[in-house]
């Protein structure tokens, strides 16, 4: 958060952040010279702008909304204090919000464990309160929005689709008598076979909202207007360059494109405004550096000699940015909000610079929502369709001028010459092309890699007895909320995938991981917890997948990234020593008593 979202006065992490509180809050402050809006120093000394920011405040405060990534699932079996964003709490604190075990063997530095806080002397003096108030669970999150539900796909969509049978458990309830599940709402505008998609990632049968009654040129959301003045669209450009070398065509066509939006914002104005600003997208980091280098080096040269006569204009490149992963998270929001700064002739020298080229990965193809873009050069079709409409429809997104997209293909592709060959028609029909996604939650490599911590996580976040980290010790593999939290699984398996055979196999698996539970509860009684080491004795149930081979029992730290990196050593001695293949090989007949081999 750079800006207070009330007034939108800019913040400054040493100047309006306030951390050394006795409320054990990460407070932030509006900045507001006058100090009218209702969220500065004056107005909110012990609230400030309500955002909690920090994991361990989130837990203890509980918000009413929450914002995040899925990759938060991954938490579920290490960190007991997950479960109380589920409504799992029994203690509150009257000055640090609510309670958990879990939480405080994990954050020891804040929260007391005794019943009293005493009052505190100082700079914030509060009185002493109880620290120990008894309270009811709270309700479950009753509403999950999913957006961009095109990106849950591969890899990480099997995962979620895994874990998401923990996450809709913890989310259920009972209500006069009734089972309640939460309503999941997920949006994209990119998808193909969405039912299939919500059942193995949700659970859930599909309602398209709106549904299409009367007009399907319009859903309510978005209305299909013909191209016209008003309404210039969109428009692409292929380039194929047969015999040239990749960074070659690159460098010609960015050079072409920025100096003719020169030449048209010399003749019209801040009307060409929207392609001064020139947006390069890349398939992949390695690529896109590549660029950068031209860029920076023939591409500026070229600017300053362009010709007049060619309708180009002369330009000097003052700012070239990257948004890739290599930068810092703290730096896209500003970046961002340097995309809007528009070109301004009579603008002093103290004006904010705008940005002539932007070089992104796939990083801009969502949440990017900057309406002055109108120009874009794609390098290379990218691997998907849904992620090329994604990255195109970043530019002409406003009425002011019409986007002008032009993508290079590498002749030396086949996959990039089928779509040139046939530009046309794609483009005519390219909602059609796009791909379905692939999601196997209960897939057998899916399996090995999430299933313990499906079921630890449930287990350990649903029953408060086994929430601490020595809970782990506590769980009854023979008792009827294990038997519940099995059949829960099994279940779901049954429901996601349509075969019984599946199911079966689930049910399998997790009644051998029961077991290996109950052979090291008996091994290491009574000190087995889930991840942490105490007594000499004690052992961890959970592994990192880090610290050796993945076995039953380790359970991944992102959803990214589920399999083990690979590392390629050569051994010399082994090259250098013969061997006797090469032995058998050296020692054969030359000349005519060499006989042929096949």
């Amino acid at each position: 958060m750079s800006a207070c979202p009330w007034c939108g006065c800019e913040l400054e992490l040493g100047r309006d952040v306030d951390a050394s509180n006795g409320w054990d809050r990460t407070l932030i402050y509006c900045s507001d010279p006058l100090g009218a809006c209702p969220f500065t120093r004056r107005l909110a000394p012990t609230e400030g702008i309500p955002v909690v920011t920090v994991d361990e405040e989130i837990y203890r405060l509980l918000p009413s909304f929450i914002i995040g990534t899925v990759d938060k699932f991954a938490q579920l079996p290490w960190y007991g204090a997950t479960g109380m964003l589920f409504g799992r709490v029994r203690h509150q604190c009257v000055r640090h919000g609510y309670r958990c075990e879990a939480l405080e063997q994990q954050f020891t530095k804040h929260v007391e464990p005794a019943a009293k806080h005493q009052a505190t002397q100082g700079g914030n003096p509060l009185p002493a309160i109880d620290a120990n108030v008894p309270c009811l669970p709270l309700r479950p999150p009753d509403l999950i929005i999913q957006d961009e539900l095109h990106l849950i796909t591969g890899p990480l969509g099997t995962m979620v689709g895994l874990y998401e049978t923990a996450v809709d458990r913890l989310c259920t309830w009972e209500v006069d008598e009734r089972t309640v599940r939460p309503k999941v709402l997920a949006s994209t505008a990119t998808i193909r076979r969405a039912r299939e998609q919500a059942l193995k990632i949700f659970d859930r049968e599909t309602r398209v909202f709106p549904p299409t009654v009367l007009d399907v040129g319009d859903s309510f959301f978005a209305r299909q207007v013909p191209v016209d003045g008003d309404n210039p669209g969109r428009l692409y450009l292929g380039i194929c360059a047969h015999g040239s070398r990749l960074k070659s065509v690159e460098n010609r066509v960015f050079t072409t494109v920025m100096a003719a939006a020169q030449a048209i914002y010399e003749k019209y104005g801040p009307a060409a405004d929207s392609w001064m600003t020139a947006v390069g997208y890349f398939g992949a980091v390695r690529e896109l550096a590549g660029m950068k280098r031209l860029a920076d080096d023939e591409t500026r040269r070229r600017l300053q000699r362009a010709d007049a006569h060619a309708g180009l204009a002369r330009r000097v490149l003052r700012r070239v940015e990257e948004m890739t992963s290599r930068r810092a998270s703290s730096e896209i929001r500003p970046l961002l909000d340097d995309l809007g700064i528009t070109f301004d002739p009579e603008a002093d020298d103290d004006a904010a610079v705008p940005i002539d080229l932007l070089l992104a990965t796939n990083m801009i193809s969502v949440g990017v929502d900057i309406p002055r873009l109108g120009l874009m050069v794609n390098v290379g079709q990218p691997k998907s369709t849904a992620e090329y409409i994604q990255a195109t429809s970043r530019v002409g997104r406003s009425r002011p001028g019409p986007g002008l997209v032009i993508t290079i293909y590498q002749w030396t592709r086949p996959r990039d010459l089928s779509h040139y060959e046939t530009f046309e028609h794609f483009h005519a029909t390219f909602y059609r092309q796009v791909e379905p996604l692939s999601v196997t939650p209960f897939a057998e490599r899916a399996l090995d890699r999430g299933l313990s911590a499906v079921l630890i996580g449930e287990l350990r976040n649903l029953f408060a007895d086994w929430n601490p980290q020595e809970g782990a010790q506590r769980i009854d593999r023979h008792s009827a909320e294990v038997a519940a939290v099995v059949a829960g699984i099994v279940a779901r398996a049954a429901s996601v995938t349509g075969d019984q055979r599946v199911a079966v196999a689930v049910q399998a698996a997790l009644k051998n991981r029961l077991d290996q539970l109950h052979n090291k509860q008996i091994q290491f009684n009574p000190h087995l917890s889930y991840a942490t080491k105490g007594a000499p004795n004690t052992a961890p149930l959970l592994r990192k997948p880090e610290e050796e081979d993945w076995g039953d029992w380790t359970c991944p730290l992102s959803l990214r990234n589920t399999e083990p990196n690979v590392q390629l050593q050569i051994d010399d001695l082994l090259i250098s020593a013969p061997q006797p293949a090469f032995e058998a090989m050296l020692s054969v007949p030359s000349g005519d008593q060499a006989e042929a081999s096949p």
